[in-house]
């Protein structure tokens, strides 16, 4: 089994979309900056954490040179751990992962990921919600980069564009799909588990 997560998929932006961002998740209860130490806290290949001024994350992120790993912080003893990828194709991927958060913590990150899918001017390709942990990040990365086939296993939920949502219901029979916002669909078991 594989970790619990909610996996953005976007468009790559022309600058870093990340102060509008952390503006979406503060609104949610979720900050950039540690609240002791007033700073962003970027992960190391060692995983220890590096203080940075947001502005200075905000540069690295736009030059797109390398994937970095960053908190979102509750409060000073609660955080959840935002991989942060680019691909060549023209995609940008945020993986939250949700281990050791509390049901209503997970109901803030993905509610604050949805907000900002809906809120920044880039389009979103999908937002995956798999708070089980039955599926791997990777596995969607065929779907939604390549335009190849869905995870084998569904998660909770799906939020996606209309092209990527008809071709999940197509391989993973009994689910319901909801127009959402942002020109998104919401795809969920028809029976939840």
């Amino acid at each position: 089994m594989a970790d619990a997560f909610i996996r953005w998929y976007r468009e790559t932006a022309a600058v870093s979309v990340l102060d509008e961002q952390a503006k979406v998740f503060k609104e949610h209860g979720i900050a950039l900056a540690h609240p002791v130490m007033g700073a962003a806290t970027v992960l190391n290949v060692e995983g220890d954490a590096v203080l940075m001024r947001q502005e200075e994350l905000s540069r690295l992120l736009g030059l797109r040179i390398a994937p970095l790993t960053i908190n979102w912080w509750f409060s000073a003893d609660t955080n959840v751990t935002d991989a942060y990828a680019y691909e060549p194709l023209g995609c940008e991927i945020q993986t939250f992962f949700l281990d050791g958060l509390h049901p209503e913590e997970v109901e803030h990150v993905e509610s604050a990921v949805i907000a900002a899918s809906v809120a920044l001017d880039v389009p979103t390709r999908a937002v995956i919600v798999d708070r089980r942990g039955i599926s791997d990040p990777d596995d969607w990365d065929s779907l939604t980069l390549y335009d190849g086939e869905p995870a084998p296993r569904f998660p909770d939920s799906v939020c996606a564009q209309e092209q990527i949502a008809d071709k999940i219901l197509q391989t993973s029979p009994g689910l319901q799909k909801m127009k959402g916002r942002g020109g998104l669909y919401r795809l969920s078991p028809a029976h939840p588990v």
